[in-house]
């Protein structure tokens, strides 16, 4: 396992879950992700990545919502876990991210390579 996997690995466990609202799929968008956690990621066409693009979507969002629930990458964890990306229909754990976790969570974000989802 490489190091970042490791880190991805340590630091999903410093984020707090909570159960999204059914359907909901408010705060999905394109977002991005770090290459290790693409990987992981179902592959999608060039065609499907490009109308999910056009409608601002995430490609990996389903009539149900997110069709990668479990490996949804770290950016897309951290909405409603703080202040600062906020569920807009107010869901969230019962107790936030600690901010020392949002910070390392945001210094390895900044700190690897980024692809669009």
């Amino acid at each position: 396992m490489s190091c970042n996997r490791h880190k991805i690995h340590f630091l999903r466990e410093l984020i707090p879950s909570f159960e999204c609202e059914p359907g909901c799929h408010d705060c999905c968008g394109p977002v991005t992700t770090s290459a290790e956690e693409m990987a992981q990621l179902p592959r999608k066409s060039q065609a499907e990545q490009d109308a999910a693009l056009e409608r601002l979507d995430c490609v990996h969002l389903g009539p149900q919502g997110c069709t990668v629930y479990e490996d949804r990458p770290m950016i897309c964890r951290l909405f409603g876990t703080t202040p600062r990306m906020a569920c807009p229909r107010g869901r969230g754990p019962q107790q936030p991210i600690d901010p020392q976790a949002e910070q390392l969570v945001h210094q390895f974000i900044a700190s690897t390579r980024q692809v669009l989802v």
